[in-house]
Parts: C-alpha cells; sequence; structure tokens
C-alpha cells in the first residue's frame, strides 16, 4: 500500500497502449471487507486471487496489473502465467504510510503498511523483477520502468530480461 502501484501503472499502460488492471478489484468481496476493518490476509485468503490475477495475466499478450505479490511464493504463482516481468516499487514504511495517510476512501489504510513490509520477500537477485525508486516523481518513475522494459532509448540495458 503506498507504493504508487496504480499511479505508475496506469501510465505506463497509457505509454504502452496496453490494458491495465488494477488486482484489488480480483479480490473477493470478503477480502476487501477484511482488509477494510484493518485485518491482513492470510495465505489462504489471497490463494484464490492470486489464481485470479495469474488467469488475467496468461488471458492477455500484453497487460499492466498493479498488485501486491509481496512473497516469492506469490511470484511464482504469477510467473506461472509465462512472460511476466515484475517491477518492486521500492519505498520505506514511512513514506508509505504517509501516500496512506493522504488518501481518501480506500480499503487500505495507513494501519495495513507495517503488516505489508512485515510480511514483504523482497525480489533481491529474482531476474525477472526490475527494482524502481518509488520516491521519485511520477514521471520518473514511468521513465525508468519503460527503459528497463526496453519501450524507450536504447534497449542494450535489458539484458536478461524476461519480456
Amino acid at each position: 500500500a503506498g507504493s504508487g502501484k496504480t499511479t505508475i501503472g496506469q501510465a505506463v499502460t497509457r505509454s504502452l497502449g496496453v490494458p491495465f488492471v488494477d488486482a484489488d478489484s480480483l479480490h473477493s468481496t470478503a477480502n476487501l471487507a477484511k482488509m477494510a476493518a484493518g485485518h491482513a490476509l492470510d495465505d489462504h485468503d489471497r490463494e484464490p486471487w492470486l489464481v485470479a490475477v495469474r488467469d488475467t495475466l496468461a488471458a492477455t499478450d500484453a497487460v499492466v496489473i498493479a498488485c501486491s505479490a509481496l512473497r516469492h511464493r506469490y511470484r511464482d504463482v504469477l510467473r506461472a502465467a509465462g512472460g511476466v516481468v515484475f517491477v518492486f516499487l521500492d519505498l520505506d514504511p514511512m513514506r508509505a504510510t504517509e501516500r496512506t495517510e493522504r488518501r481518501a476512501g480506500h480499503f487500505m489504510g495507513p494501519t495495513m503498511v507495517a503488516g505489508q513490509f512485515a510480511t514483504l520477500e523482497r525480489p533481491d537477485g529474482e531476474l525477472d523483477v526490475l527494482t524502481i525508486d518509488a520516491t521519485d516523481e511520477v514521471e520518473v518513475v514511468v521513465h525508468h520502468v519503460l527503459c528497463a522494459l526496453g519501450a524507450v532509448g536504447d534497449r542494450s540495458h535489458d539484458q536478461g530480461l524476461n519480456t
């Protein structure tokens, strides 16, 4: 929560001309209610959601999905769709909390941020993950994402990227 997944994802899709899906829209009503009440989801809650995200990825040639795939095994479920590239929007818990405090009406409040960071397994060493500093301005973050994907500029830096 608060990393900028939706904002960055929507901006990237505008540049690439591909569909955007907010994975939050794939949660069950029960999951949304649980999070809105300030309770973290467990793996049992997340399982059908991850399958829905994976199926959405597999159903199209190109899509950007804003998704909190916090653990390595969650990313492995999504990798099963084939050809998936992850963008890890990296920021600290304090900044994420500040951002969630500023938004109104979202089910994921600032009290949930600490739990997400406790659950997070950083994707260090995962070759299909682009780590981007999420504290930069939106335009800068989007530019870094597009460059890393080879969508703009010199493609020589994206060797080994699974696109």
